[in-house]
């Protein structure tokens, strides 16, 4: 490999969660400022042989460890690592979500230092893994000591990374690109809640239950916990993309719930915010102190700590849709001037350089 003298960026990204659209959002964000950018899509790739076979034996061993260690075997080959360098030649490497399901850390590391690439993280899933505690633990060990920088979505695992292992941590929402909703005259939807099922979900859905719309996934294992009335309002299937932005069109509020584990560790700025404010929908999502330092609330979304605010608020801007929507408006307004992913990758390579 010749070293690259230009200065010019090529980004490569490394999408380990390509199940929603953010790292393919990400690179046509990069590639619309004219910036060369490739995407590697991880999780539909072709598994190396056997892999099934092989990852079965490793658990095995792993739960046969006496200090229990997380035992994980990368489902990818490294040549196909490999393979991916030598085309892209990046001068920055950003993975999404994580890496250890799919390549060998330390040969990443490896042939970052080869093509002299920045490794950078941006980290959209550690807080799924707080109640895996194995797993989380080798998460922080083993994948976050190979970056140059690490991103995370949320500012309270942002602050665990860097106070507690003394890594290269910052703060960094997720953004959206601006999205361009279907032309619908009449929204006939009052409240859309989309987001897999969740216990803390069902208990807030439930107090708004005659006024509430609900898509996501795995509904159907919480069907004993969940009322008749609520029940009806469920259709168990995840949307995105073109189908998403029919619901956006058709709704007077769209509704954010943060999953339990999130919420207990008092964070939660997700993407689903973010696409709102993108499509200029009202938000009315649950209160922490992050969102607070990125929306004017009130003004911009509107907020609730309980459910009683939550099915209060509902009800008052279900019956003031002017103000429903100069806060719609004024969100949206914000979102173009501090929350696309093109600010976003700013922030992230341009601003301060991650290194």
């Amino acid at each position: 490999m010749t070293a690259d003298t230009s200065n010019e960026k090529r980004f490569l990204v490394l999408d380990g969660i390509s199940g929603v659209p953010l790292g393919r959002e990400i690179m046509e964000s990069l590639r619309a400022d004219g910036h060369s950018a490739d995407r590697f899509d991880c999780l539909h790739a072709a598994s190396r042989s056997l892999y099934k076979v092989r990852s079965a034996c490793a658990k095995a061993i792993g739960r046969l460890s006496t200090d229990m260690e997380f035992n994980c075997l990368p489902r990818l080959r490294s040549q196909e690592l490999h393979s991916i360098f030598a085309v892209t030649m990046p001068t920055h490497v950003l993975v999404i979500g994580f890496i250890y399901k799919f390549f060998d850390l330390a040969e990443l590391r490896l042939l970052a230092d080869e093509y002299r690439a920045t490794l950078v993280l941006y980290d959209t899933d550690s807080c799924n893994l707080f109640a895996k505690r194995r797993e989380f633990v080798y998460f922080i060990e083993q994948e976050l000591p190979v970056y140059d920088c690490v991103f995370s979505f949320s500012q309270v695992t942002a602050n665990l990374f860097a106070q507690t292992r003394g890594l290269n941590a910052r703060h960094l929402p997720f953004g959206a690109n601006p999205i361009t909703l279907p032309d619908i005259p009449q929204k006939d939807i009052d409240v859309l809640f989309v987001g897999s099922g969740d216990l803390r979900r069902i208990f807030l859905l439930e107090h708004i239950r005659n006024c509430v719309t609900v898509f996501g996934s795995r509904w159907q294992r919480h069907q004993p916990l969940i009322s008749r009335e609520l029940w009806a309002r469920i259709t168990d299937q995840p949307v995105w993309g073109n189908a998403l932005h029919h619901l956006l069109a058709r709704s007077k509020i769209v509704l954010n719930i943060t999953r339990s584990d999130f919420h207990g560790a008092e964070t939660g700025v997700n993407l689903r915010i973010f696409e709102a404010v993108a499509a200029g929908c009202f938000l009315l999502t649950d209160h922490c102190d992050e969102i607070e330092d990125l929306f004017d609330v009130g003004k911009e979304i509107e907020t609730y700590r309980s459910s009683r605010e939550l099915a209060d608020k509902a009800r008052f801007y279900l019956k003031n849709e002017k103000e429903c929507a100069r806060i719609a408006q004024n969100g949206h307004a914000k979102f173009l001037a501090c929350h696309t992913w093109r600010e976003r990758i700013r922030q992230m390579f341009f601003d301060s350089p991650p290194g």
